[in-house]
């Protein structure tokens, strides 16, 4: 019996969740990116500072200049949604306002993200997501 000879699964192997499934997923990330949105205007937030930010975390794409597995560890730490959860936490017991503000607006990216079906990253290359791969439909 022979042993993988990696972890890291193929573009091939890449497999995408049932339709429902999906449909599910985005309908729960646009509920999330419609909450921060609207968490954030509540929390004083100016739509100035919305646009500065917002797309901020994908500059975490940068991290595939050096590879692909390292772009998808840089990608996945900016788009998951575990840092601006602690960002937030950061806000709420320092009273520092701006830092919720800044945590909301990153939530809204990453369900906004999420939405147009951009998801976790495989080591493999920037399309292979754990919502299948970009750019195809089933």
């Amino acid at each position: 019996m022979s042993r993988p000879t990696s972890t890291n699964p193929s573009p091939d192997a890449v497999s995408r969740a049932p339709a429902g499934v999906l449909l599910l997923l985005r309908l729960e990330n646009l509920a999330v990116a419609i909450a921060a949105v609207l968490a954030f205007r509540s929390a004083g937030g100016t739509w100035g500072l919305f646009a500065v930010l917002f797309l901020l975390p994908d500059l975490s794409m940068l991290g595939y200049l050096a590879s692909p597995s390292m772009g998808a560890r840089f990608y996945n730490l900016a788009h998951t949604y575990v840092a601006p959860a602690l960002v937030a936490a950061l806000g709420w017991t320092t009273g520092q306002g701006l830092w919720l503000q800044v945590a909301l607006i990153w939530c809204a990216h990453i369900g906004v993200d999420r939405v147009l079906g951009f998801g976790l990253k495989y080591p493999t290359g920037f399309a292979d997501t754990h919502l299948g791969q970009l750019g195809r439909r089933g």
